[in-house]
């Protein structure tokens, strides 16, 4: 395996606008807040996604643990980016940001892997600049509008195609779990297709989608809101012609109908139905997020938080949002390392909705965390201690480790 910490990249190293503490001569006196970073690691999860945890390490033996979006190539550029950290105050967190995506330019700092590997860094300067600072992380982006935050819970069954088992599983989850939010797959195969490449949904394909609205939203009731994913699977004209068939049902969101390049075609799509649409898990950054908002091409705004630029970046977007009165219902796919970062910020916004928890069906997800209980009723309680509030159990994090990943150091 390379040592990506001595790639060689002239954009990083003579770049005009470099932001490290050295070129901005930073050089007074903070007293006990002068901590520096010393290192920089990760350590991936086998979970139901391949999780990648992030430590920032400092010499005042404070850690803190972040979380980058899940899946390969982040933990290499997270290395890559060590040196440019080590040395640095972690409590400078939006400077050290902006420092990152300057020296990662040349790489592509303006979207996909590199923005998640730096929101996983920036996450953890969250929780360690908590630690050092002794509040929780909710304070540093804002203060607090709400103790705990409304989880909605990401459901599967065997037959996700059959109505009465999306049902099923929907009506158990409500009644025995106590979540008054759901969400189902609705891009699932129907039996009715002739070419999965066209994107186009045949009329027999769309009654099935509508078969599996009917179904769930009729039986759940009004004790829970019931959404329905598309993962950006149907052209312009079938997203349409679904989300008006399904305008009659008490849909909470249908979300990611159309591929989320052509901003154009999604802003249509939206404002052709009174079907609530939910967009923005695959846009990155604020500036990504700009002319959804600005358009009105969308109803509610779904970041993910480790993946589209980390907590400040993630609080930057329900700001804008919030100037166009659209919700935040945060995409999230995260062990419990992202998903209370998610629920910091989730507190500390006006307009948060709901933060999504997708691994209810693993038994081990809070196993990674030293704390209990971190989702009842629906509800995740944001903790009022120091940064995240949560404690890494680094034997657990050993024990579900993928194949041939290393351990954290210990603090």
């Amino acid at each position: 395996m390379p040592n990506y910490r001595t790639l060689r990249d002239p954009n990083a190293e003579y770049t005009m606008r470099d932001l490290s503490s050295e070129t901005m001569q930073l050089t007074a006196d903070r007293g006990p807040r002068d901590v520096e970073i010393t290192d920089v690691q990760t350590t991936m999860v086998d979970g139901n996604y391949p999780w990648i945890l992030v430590r920032v390490y400092t010499d005042a033996g404070l850690v803190g643990t972040g979380e980058s979006y899940w899946g390969g190539g982040d933990d290499a550029i997270i290395e890559r980016m060590a040196p440019f950290l080590v040395g640095e105050n972690p409590l400078d967190i939006d400077r050290l940001y902006e420092h990152l995506i300057q020296k990662m330019s040349g790489e592509g700092s303006i979207s996909g892997k590199v923005i998640s590997a730096i929101s996983g860094i920036e996450i953890a300067l969250h929780d360690v600049a908590g630690k050092i600072l002794d509040v929780p992380a909710y304070q540093l982006v804002g203060g607090k509008y709400r103790d705990d935050v409304r989880i909605y819970c990401d459901l599967h069954t065997e037959d996700e195609a059959n109505p009465v088992a999306c049902a099923d599983e929907g009506e158990r989850v409500v009644e025995e779990l106590g979540y008054d939010a759901i969400k189902f797959d609705l891009d699932v195969p129907s039996g009715h297709e002739k070419d999965r490449a066209n994107r186009h949904l045949r009329g027999p394909e769309i009654d099935h989608k509508v078969d599996i609205v009917r179904e769930v939203t009729e039986r759940v009731g009004d004790r829970a809101d019931v959404a329905f994913d598309c993962h950006w699977s149907f052209s312009a004209g079938s997203a349409k012609r679904l989300a008006r068939e399904l305008e009659e049902y008490d849909v909470w969101w249908l979300e990611d109908p159309v591929p989320p390049e052509n901003h154009d075609v999604q802003r249509e799509v939206t404002q052709s139905t009174t079907t609530p649409i939910t967009v923005g898990e695959n846009v990155y950054r604020t500036h990504g997020q700009r002319r959804l908002l600005e358009e009105q091409a969308i109803d509610i705004i779904a970041p993910d938080l480790p993946r589209v630029g980390g907590m400040r970046e993630t609080r930057k977007i329900a700001q804008l949002a919030d100037l166009y009165y659209v919700p935040v219902a945060m995409h999230n796919v995260s062990s419990p390392i992202g998903t209370m970062a998610s629920a910091q910020v989730a507190a500390a916004i006006p307009n948060s909705l709901a933060v999504e928890y997708h691994s209810y069906e693993l038994g081990w997800w809070e196993d990674l965390v030293e704390e209990d209980d971190l989702i009842e009723n629906g509800r995740m309680e944001v903790p009022e201690k120091p940064g995240l509030g949560l404690t890494l159990d680094l034997d657990a994090v050993a024990e579900h480790m993928v194949d041939g990943e290393e351990l954290f150091d210990e603090a």
